[in-house]
């Protein structure tokens, strides 16, 4: 791995950090009055913004225009956010587990995805 995706790698995970702070802030404050999937739900598209604009200006600092990156960003977007949908209703729902414990596994699985998509499509110009 070249020296230059450490960095890159460095910064996603401070971008990710970033974005699961505002994540689960915004879902552990709806939780209670919302249900743990329409939290996490909410949650998840508060942290769209923070993670498109940090990824796009500091960790892939992509060239590539906001129409045609944002448009990527979305579509990655909506698969993670799939992602996220089906963890949190199969884990909290239908198995019962607490919140913070099936939230945290989605956090895990979700960047993994979008580092590879958004890497390889979402950024490159």
């Amino acid at each position: 791995m070249p020296i230059g995706d450490f960095g890159r790698l460095f910064r996603y995970g401070v971008s990710g950090g970033l974005s699961a702070v505002t994540h689960l802030g915004v879902g552990f404050a709806l939780v209670r009055a919302l249900g743990p999937v329409v939290a996490s739900a909410v949650g998840f598209m508060a942290s769209v913004v923070v993670s498109y604009l940090l990824q796009h200006t500091w960790v892939f600092r992509s060239a590539r225009g906001h129409g045609a990156a944002g448009v990527r960003f979305l579509v990655v977007t909506a698969a993670a956010f799939a992602l996220n949908t089906v963890v949190l209703w199969v884990g909290a729902e239908v198995l019962g587990g607490p919140f913070a414990v099936v939230q945290a596994v989605a956090i895990v699985l979700i960047p993994a995805l979008n580092y590879a998509l958004n890497s390889r499509w979402t950024f490159v110009t």
